[in-house]
């Protein structure tokens, strides 16, 4: 199916029958989810977009409603619901403004390597996608059709450029008259249509286009020529030889067709850009300066005074980049810059079936992740951390070829071959300038004001005092946008007194000299001064909050009520985004230093604490049932809350608090896979115990060492640990309290002594349990009798389990159990019940989104397949699985996958390339993994069969077969099982 939305919105059947859309609503929608197409688009975003400012009563059903009409009129399953919003299932290049951007992007490059004749042809192939207004049917999402037009523009001039090139001077000077005159102020065009005039013969008239611009520009905006312009004129003045048209070129057969450009099969992927709220000021230099450095080189940090701009500007730059784009903000971040970046990837730990794994240096998962990627990574405020950052970006720059850094600190990294582009505050205009919205500053400050203060504009009363406050701000973004706010409350006149009075520091000679802080904390402090007494209590103990708050929360921890929160977001000390009130960074540290003077901090954090302990204790039973999924992304939200919460009540003493809190998270640490930072938590919980021990809390201290022995540590310290655990909580112990330390328990403390004995002790539990411990007996029961030998009871118990956890509908059981019952039903040589099984894993793996998961279901039934003589199948399946480990980092897929990838290689006797893929599979393959033990050892049996097949040891011609991402040759090989 494909999509139009570069004018009235239509979608086309994929023979090319036209798809009955509806209503002016349902297109609204469709719109906005062709515009992200294979993306998730959050509700909120949706009903701005379909509403405006005022949506109706009920717009929750009311969106609902236009779903469902619109998946009648696609099929129910092209429009997909994820707990964050809905999705439309469609390649991004099936719609038509996904192409034209990919052809605009390739026929730039095309402009820039030289070739002006592909260049026009993509360029051209581009631009007749349009057939009107783009995004008509969404006329409220005025910013998305404003980008679009304004790439239209430009891909105009690109296009423009390149018949320039190729000598078609007279066929464009009728286009360019018709586009100078709808765009006067337009440099480039101006620029254009002067080469073009001179280049047919007129150089008269390339003059006089110069001197009216120069003349518009001069009495519109106040400035001189750009230098695009100058230089086109001084060539004209000079008759300069490169301004000569070469032999005009026909135009060319279109290189590409406009419906298939030549591009990536996927869109690009885009993490951490948030959706910004407020228009880009004043900063199109630097974003072409950004856009370019980043062409040239593969290192540009941004550096500039706090409060400059530089993430925003960061944001913005990105948002241009073709291909991934993955956003880490290091602000937050107090240590682990790896770990930051493997989050921001969200490269995960697996799903663990042995006793314990080594722990895997975390630089190394990012290079496994990142070795072959073209990537844009943004490291964001660096300045706290910046050895650290500086250290791990140019490991990751040396070891990845095609990986490309954005950093943003207040001083450079320090590392060869990085490009430095300082970010100035935004320019001024003179005292006596008499226009000075041509500056950017007063830009700035008159469209925030407006934003504020309705039908607020810069004249002859207030451009003064307008232009006073940019002065006395230094053009700082960040203090501009919060003085404009005061104009709520305030006439300007009065903003630009005060602010002379609080901020004489902020001068043009001290500028750069100031430290960040103190910049703005005289901006957040003069904001401050403004609050209510209940507006600052409520802003000083709001900044408790590490992530932001939902109004419930912040009114319980604050104690006060939450229509005070809702006047601070009116004042922009706070922001609500998607359902949460979060402060900027700055303001927040203001706000914490508030915190510590008041005397109340401890209160306030120890009621911080106790309002998360609450949250978990009541969401951590619903990790394990049907609502998992929602409740898992409703956890997702408060994370570092919980994070911070423990991190509190441990270095404050409240041991009890920080165990139980602890401890009820760990179901959704470990589900989530965030297995390093809670182990770091469980460490310092441990540390901070000592010798000592907790009345009454036996299940909370040995989920804390559980958690601390999940990153694969396995010191002295920790064995004694476990150790008593396992007396503490014997075989026959039934948790009470922390219910998910039974599935944790035998994991690490070992398996029990007498599998029989423990079989038998399980069968006693009976109806005792509640649902999701008893399905999870099932499960153990079924592994002791596959290890005692007693096969077909064990089939019949992982069954029942598999039945009990479907029951509850808790999925992670599901995979749990799908995972082991396909490994007995492979040893049972049982291919179509493995293969069916694998099937299902994959499935339920997918809607958790757990990748590490989706790629071990995809090796489990790429094995099946290849005993089935489904060698086809089982390649494909293994190519996918090297992919995403690859891509997430996860060694210990990637090695089976290869080695798969390698047997298949065997059956085919394609010996090079399969010596080849098992020589790289052993290399990725962590061997002092439990769970690894099979694949190591089927590695080497898979080596010594090539060597008793006659394969030198040395290896081989790789033949036709590619090897790299576990990739091979295409052609059909032979038995599978002869590898097995």
């Amino acid at each position: 199916m494909r999509f139009q939305i570069l004018g009235p919105t239509t979608a086309w059947q994929a023979d090319g029958e036209p798809v009955e859309l509806g209503g002016p609503r349902v297109r609204a929608l469709l719109t906005l989810l062709a515009l992200d197409a294979g993306r998730i688009v959050t509700a909120g975003h949706l009903v701005d977009g379909m509403y405006g400012a005022r949506p109706p009563e009920g717009v929750a059903n009311a969106l609902q409603s236009q779903v469902s009409r619109l998946r009648r009129a696609l099929g129910r399953d092209r429009v997909e619901f994820h707990p964050a919003g809905y999705r439309l299932v469609a390649d991004p290049e099936d719609v038509d403004a996904r192409r034209f951007e990919l052809l605009i992007r390739d026929g730039r490059q095309a402009l820039a390597g030289g070739d002006p004749e592909r260049a026009a042809a993509l360029l051209r192939a581009g631009l007749d996608l349009w057939h009107g207004a783009p995004l008509a049917d969404a006329p409220h999402a005025e910013a998305a059709a404003a980008a679009l037009e304004e790439l239209r523009l430009a891909a105009t001039e690109d296009r423009v450029q390149a018949d320039l090139a190729l000598g078609r001077h007279r066929e464009l000077v009728a286009e360019l008259t018709r586009l100078t005159a709808a765009h006067p102020l337009r440099e480039r065009l101006r620029a254009q249509l002067m080469r073009a005039l001179y280049g047919s013969g007129r150089q008269a008239e390339a003059l006089t286009v110069y001197e009216e611009a120069r003349k518009l520009l001069d009495e519109e905006l106040g400035i001189d020529p750009g230098p695009d312009l100058t230089a086109a004129h001084l060539a004209v003045l000079r008759a300069d030889p490169s301004l000569t048209p070469r032999a005009p070129s026909s135009p060319p057969t279109p290189a590409v067709s406009p419906t298939h450009p030549r591009t990536d099969p996927a869109g690009p992927m885009r993490v951490g850009l948030r959706s910004q709220l407020t228009s880009f000021v004043g900063r199109a230099e630097e974003l072409d300066r950004v856009g370019a450095s980043l062409r040239d080189g593969r290192l540009v940090s941004l550096i500039g005074a706090g409060g400059a701009g530089k993430t925003r500007l960061a944001m913005e730059a990105a948002a241009r980049e073709p291909g991934e784009v993955y956003f880490v903000p290091l602000a937050p971040v107090s240590g682990g810059v790896p770990q930051a970046v493997l989050a921001a990837l969200d490269i995960r730990d697996a799903l663990l079936h042995g006793h314990e794994r080594s722990r895997v240096d975390p630089v190394d998962r990012l290079v496994a992740a990142l070795a072959d990627r073209e990537l844009l990574l943004i490291l964001d405020n660096c300045e706290h951390l910046v050895t650290e950052t500086a250290e791990l970006t140019d490991h990751l720059l040396a070891a990845c070829p095609r990986l490309r850094v954005l950093a943003t600190s207040r001083e450079a990294l320090g590392i060869t071959g990085e490009s430095v582009l300082p970010v100035t505050p935004l320019r001024l205009p003179p005292p006596e300038a008499d226009d000075p919205l041509g500056y950017p500053a007063v830009r700035l400050f008159t469209d925030r004001a407006a934003a504020v203060r309705p039908g607020f504009a810069v004249d002859e009363d207030n451009r003064a005092h307008v232009v006073r406050i940019c002065h006395a701000l230094d053009g700082l973004p960040l203090a501009i946008e919060l003085a404009a706010a005061r104009l709520r409350t305030l006439p300007v006149a009065e903003v630009a007194a005060r602010l002379d009075d609080r901020f004489r520091l902020l001068t043009r000679g001290s500028r750069t000299a100031l430290p960040r802080h103190q910049t703005l904390r005289a901006v957040v402090a003069w904001s401050w001064d403004l609050l209510t007494e209940d507006e600052r209590l409520m802003a000083r103990r709001l900044s408790v909050f590490a992530g932001g708050a939902r109004p419930e929360a912040a009114e319980r921890v604050c104690g006060l009520p939450e229509d005070v929160l809702f006047s601070l977001t009116e004042k922009s000390l706070v922001e609500y985004v998607d359902g949460r009130f979060r402060m900027l960074a700055t303001i927040r540290a203001f706000c914490l230093e508030r915190l510590e003077e008041s005397g109340e901090a401890e209160e306030i954090r120890h009621a911080h604490a106790r309002h998360y302990l609450d949250f978990m204790l009541a969401t951590d039973p619903l990790l394990r049932t049907s609502e998992q999924l929602v409740w898992l992304a409703r956890v997702d939200e408060e994370s570092d809350d919980l994070d911070a919460a423990v991190r509190w009540a441990t270095e404050a003493g409240h041991l009890e608090l920080g165990f139980r809190l602890l401890a009820h998270s760990a179901c959704y640490w470990w589900m989530r896979g965030h297995r390093s930072a809670s182990s770091h938590l469980a460490d310092g919980l441990l540390s901070a115990l000592g010798e000592r021990r907790l009345p009454g809390m036996d299940e909370e201290f040995a989920m804390c060492v559980l958690v601390s022995a999940w990153n694969g540590r396995s010191d002295e310290e920790l064995r004694s640990q476990l150790s008593e655990v396992q007396a503490l909580l014997p075989i026959e112990w039934l948790p009470k309290r922390v219910e998910f330390l039974m599935m944790l328990l035998s994991m690490f403390t070992g398996p029990p002594s007498d599998f029989a004995m423990t079989y038998d002790l399980l069968g006693r539990y009976g109806d005792r349990l509640p649902p999701w411990q008893q399905s999870l007996a099932y499960t153990g029961r079924a592994f002791l009798l596959q290890v005692l030998g007693r096969t077909d009871e064990a089939v019949a118990e992982f069954e029942r389990s598999l039945a009990a956890f479907r029951r509850i509908g808790e999925r992670w059981g599901i995979v749990l159990v799908l995972s082991g019952l396909g490994n007995l039903r492979q040893s049972q040589a049982d291919h179509r019940g493995a293969l069916a099984l694998a099937d299902e894993a994959l499935e339920v793996a997918r809607e958790l989104r757990a990748y590490t998961e989706i790629g071990e279901a995809l090796c489990r039934r790429g094995d099946a397949l290849a005993y089935l003589d489904d060698l086809e199948g089982a390649r494909a399946d293994y190519r996918e699985a090297a992919e995403l480990a690859r891509m997430k980092g996860s060694m210990e897929i990637r090695a089976w996958a290869l080695l798969g990838l390698g047997e298949a290689a065997t059956a085919d006797g394609d010996f090079g390339t399969a010596r080849d893929l098992l020589v790289r599979a052993r290399e990725a393959c962590p061997r002092s993994w439990y769970s690894t033990g099979d694949t190591w050892e089927r590695i080497e049996t898979a080596l010594t069969r090539l060597d008793t097949a006659g394969e030198p040891a040395g290896g081989g011609e790789a033949g036709d077969g590619e090897t790299g991402d576990g990739e091979t040759g295409d052609g059909e090989a032979g038995d599978g099982k002869t590898s097995r």
